[in-house]
């Protein structure tokens, strides 16, 4: 970002205020606040930057999980524990906590693929 108007290209009534909170110095704006303020690609829920962070610390999690490496095994976890894992995806997750969401995952098999739109 060179600028507040590129990093708050989205949302440009929020220019103003980080200018002022920032002392206008761009240098100085807080990570989090920075990747909220940055626009969203369309169709996107958040910003390039936290897409490209959430990959590389997604991939990390995943292979540093004993869970879900060294101990995905029968002697760990029972054998309806097993079953329970192996059934279920981000999407039934979803599903679970928010059965709203069915119109719009239905017939989505990976959650971080597109959803279907609203009609």
């Amino acid at each position: 970002m060179t600028s507040f108007e590129e990093l708050t290209g989205g949302h440009p009534g929020d220019t103003p205020l980080l200018r002022e909170l920032y002392d206008g110095r761009l240098d100085r704006v807080d990570t989090l606040v920075g990747n909220l303020a940055e626009p969203r690609p369309a169709g996107f829920g958040f910003s390039d930057t936290l897409f490209r962070i959430f990959i590389l610390m997604a991939s990390r999690r995943l292979k540093s999980d004993r869970f879900f490496t060294t101990d995905y095994r029968p002697e760990v976890y029972t054998a309806e524990g097993l079953r329970w894992i192996d059934r279920n995806s981000m999407v039934t997750v979803l599903l679970r906590h928010h059965p709203e969401l069915a119109p719009a995952l239905a017939g989505v098999t990976n959650a971080f693929a597109p959803w279907k739109e609203r009609s």
